[in-house]
C-alpha cells in the first residue's frame, strides 16, 4: 500500500505537470512560414521575415494603433493566445519549398502555412498543404494561375499579374490619349512560374487592346549575363518594356540597358525586383524613373498616418521602409489572426471556413480591406503604379493616389 501511495503521488504530480505543459502550449499558436532566407534572393525573404515578425509583435502586444488586433494582446477569442512563427527556408527552390511545407506540417504540426514570395515556391508548397488539408495563406506571389487551380485551402492577399496587367495597360491607354508613344511593347521575363504567367497576362492585354509585341524575351532566373537579351530588345525599338524580374536580374538588366544605351519611354515591372528597396539602394541614380506595380509607398503614409507607426517598427528591424511585398506579408498576419479569432479554434477545417468568410477592414493595403472570392483571391486589393524619383518610390497613378507628376520619357 505504501508503494502504491508513492506511485499515486508520483502519477498525480506527473498529471499536474503535463496539464501545466498543455496549458502553456495552448497559450501559443504556431504557424509555419516559408520564405527564401538563404540563397540568391535571401534579402527579399529576410525583409518579409521582418515584416511578419513586426505583425506578430503588434498582435501579441498592445499598441495604440488603429489596425486590427493592435489594441488587444494575442487572439481575444482564444484567451489571448500568442502567435509564434516556425520558419522554413525555401532557398528560392520550389522543390525545397515543398519539402519545407511537408516538414512544417508533419513534424512541427502547424495548423496553417504562410508564404512564399516566389510564385513557383507558393505553387509547390501550397499543393503540399492542400494534400494535408492545411490552409495556405499566400501573401505576395502574383501568378494568376495560383488561384485558378481549384484548391480549397489556398488564399492570396496580393493582386495578381492579371490585375497588374490591366492596370498597366489602362495607364498606357491614358498615356496614349495624351499623345505619348506606347504602341510598341517589349516583354522580358524570367522563365519561372512568376515570369511566364506575367508575360502571358501582358500578351492577353496587348492583343485585346491592339498593342504590338515587338519582342518576347524569356531568360533564365539568376542570370549572370543578359547582354544578348538586351540587344534583342534594343533592336526591336520598343516604346515600353514590361518586365518580370527579381532583384539580381532586375539590377543586371538595368545596368545592361544603360551600357547598351537602349531607348524606351517606360519600363513597367510586375511584382519583383523593382519593388525591393535594395534596387534603389544599390543602383542609386541608375534606378531613377523605373516604374512598377505598387501596393505600398511612403506616399501612403501621408494619407494614412497609422502606417507611419508600423513602418517605424518595421524599419527598426529591417533598416528600410515597407514596400509592396512586405506590407502584404504584414497584412497577411492580420488576416490569419482574424481567422483564428473568428474560428475560435486552431482546427484547420474551422480556420479554413473562417478564411472563406473573411471581410477584414485594414488600412494597410490599397482597398482598405481583405475579402476572398471562391477561388481564394483577395478581391479588395487595388493596383497602383509608382516610379523611382530622387531615390524614392513615388505614386504616379492613378490620379486619385498620385503624389507627384510622372517623368516621361525614361532617361538615364
Amino acid at each position: 500500500m505504501k508503494k502504491l501511495g508513492y506511485f499515486s503521488v508520483f502519477a498525480l504530480v506527473m498529471v499536474l505537470l503535463l496539464g501545466t505543459v498543455l496549458a502553456e502550449a495552448q497559450d501559443v499558436i504556431r504557424i509555419g512560414s516559408i520564405y527564401p532566407l538563404t540563397g540568391a534572393i535571401a534579402s527579399s525573404g529576410l525583409r518579409s521575415k521582418h515584416a511578419i515578425e513586426t505583425a506578430i509583435d503588434v498582435i501579441n502586444n498592445k499598441y495604440d494603433f488603429d489596425i486590427p488586433f493592435a489594441q488587444t494582446q494575442g487572439i481575444p477569442n482564444l484567451k489571448g493566445a500568442k502567435l509564434q512563427v516556425i520558419w522554413g527556408d525555401s532557398q528560392a527552390s520550389p522543390e525545397v519549398g515543398k519539402t519545407e511545407a511537408e516538414r512544417l506540417i508533419t513534424q512541427e504540426k502547424v495548423p496553417l502555412l504562410l508564404g512564399a514570395y516566389q510564385s513557383g515556391v507558393s505553387k509547390s508548397a501550397s499543393f503540399a498543404a492542400e494534400r494535408f488539408k492545411i490552409p495556405f495563406v499566400c501573401a505576395e506571389s502574383s501568378s494568376a494561375a495560383l488561384t485558378e487551380r481549384g484548391l480549397k485551402y489556398f488564399f492570396r492577399i496580393a493582386p495578381t499579374d492579371a490585375e497588374d496587367s490591366i492596370a498597366f495597360f489602362e495607364f498606357l491607354e491614358q498615356m496614349k490619349a495624351k499623345g505619348k508613344k506606347v504602341e510598341r511593347v517589349a516583354i522580358v521575363y524570367e522563365n519561372t512560374e512568376f515570369g511566364v504567367h506575367a508575360a502571358g497576362e501582358a500578351k492577353k492585354q496587348a492583343e485585346k487592346r491592339g498593342y504590338k509585341i515587338v519582342v518576347d524575351v524569356p531568360y533564365p532566373f539568376k542570370s549572370t549575363d543578359v547582354k544578348s537579351e538586351v540587344l534583342k530588345i534594343k533592336a526591336a525599338k520598343p516604346d515600353v518594356i514590361l518586365q518580370a524580374s527579381l532583384l539580381g536580374d532586375m539590377m543586371l538588366f538595368a545596368k545592361t540597358f544603360k551600357e547598351q544605351k537602349v531607348a524606351f519611354n517606360a519600363n513597367l515591372s510586375y511584382c519583383g525586383g523593382y519593388h525591393d528597396p535594395s534596387f534603389v539602394q544599390l543602383m542609386k541614380k541608375d534606378a531613377e524613373f523605373y516604374m512598377g506595380q505598387c501596393t505600398f509607398s511612403p506616399d501612403f503614409i501621408t494619407k494614412r498616418p497609422v502606417l507611419a507607426k508600423i513602418n517605424e517598427m518595421y524599419k527598426k528591424r529591417s533598416g528600410v521602409d515597407f514596400d509592396g511585398v512586405t506590407i502584404e506579408g504584414f497584412t497577411s498576419v492580420l488576416v490569419i489572426a482574424d481567422a483564428f479569432n473568428r474560428a475560435q479554434s486552431t482546427d484547420p477545417e474551422k480556420v479554413v471556413q473562417a478564411l472563406r468568410t473573411t471581410d477584414l477592414k485594414t488600412p494597410t493595403l490599397p482597398g482598405d480591406a481583405v475579402k476572398f472570392n471562391e477561388q481564394g483571391q483577395n478581391i479588395k486589393i487595388i493596383s497602383n503604379i509608382s516610379q523611382v524619383q530622387n531615390g524614392e518610390y513615388r505614386v504616379i497613378w492613378p490620379a486619385s493616389m498620385a503624389a507627384v507628376d510622372l517623368v516621361w520619357p525614361f532617361k538615364y
